[in-house]
């Protein structure tokens, strides 16, 4: 077992005569790790990018439901008059009148 282990780590089992088996394995192992490191650092990116657009999201939701209060504000019957009021115009005291047209046959 002593002998094992300090074979493992003096680097006997590359350079014996069997070591092609073993260079392949070690080889195969890299190549995973390589692939799992490069799945993991995609993955994180995604998660940055999630978050990013998360916070841009609500960001924005935010101050939609700001410009619509205002929208809401700036339509009502009370702010319009008092706008006008400042410039010299009034509610006007006669109720509108309906206009209708009814449509002519014309004749060729």
């Amino acid at each position: 077992m002593k002998k094992n282990i300090y074979g493992i780590l003096k680097g006997k089992f590359l350079i014996s005569d069997d070591s092609f088996k073993n260079w392949r394995i070690i080889i195969f192992i890299s190549f995973l790790a390589i692939i799992m490191i490069a799945s993991s650092h995609s993955a994180d990116q995604k998660v940055y990018e999630i978050a990013k657009l998360t916070n841009e999201v609500k960001e924005l939701r935010s101050a939609f439901v700001d410009k619509r209060g205002k929208l809401m504000q700036l339509k009502k019957e009370s702010f319009v008059e008092a706008e006008m009021k400042d410039k010299g115009i009034g509610i006007s005291l006669n109720p509108p009148t309906k206009i209708i047209v009814k449509s002519q046959k014309q004749e060729r």
